[in-house]
């Protein structure tokens, strides 16, 4: 499936890169690769379907403020399985953060 969710860039930096994702009823990320560590927070409470490439697909529960985080390299499709419109904001952390090496 193509894309049809909306995206919006809402930050980037050379350590950041923060997306605001919208979705209508059974719209789609389209298949894609996470480059990056990354953080989910859902605006919205909804229902994803999350499609692996081999066809898999697992359903999760979304709730407004309830993060969660992934290790990059998981490819797949996030579909809005719910019956209204669906929202989270994306927070991928392209570098870590720099340490400080002057302690004291």
């Amino acid at each position: 499936m193509t894309t049809t969710a909306r995206a919006t860039l809402q930050h980037e930096d050379e350590r950041l890169r923060v997306t605001r994702w919208d979705f209508e009823p059974r719209e789609s990320t389209g298949r894609h690769v996470h480059a990056y560590d990354y953080l989910v927070v859902p605006v919205t409470d909804g229902q994803i379907d999350v499609i692996t490439p081999d066809g898999t697909v697992t359903t999760s529960q979304l709730r407004a403020g309830e993060s969660y985080a992934r290790p990059a390299g998981g490819e797949h499709e996030v579909v809005n399985a719910g019956t209204s419109a669906l929202a989270f904001v994306e927070i991928e952390l392209k570098q870590p953060a720099p340490v400080d090496l002057e302690i004291g």
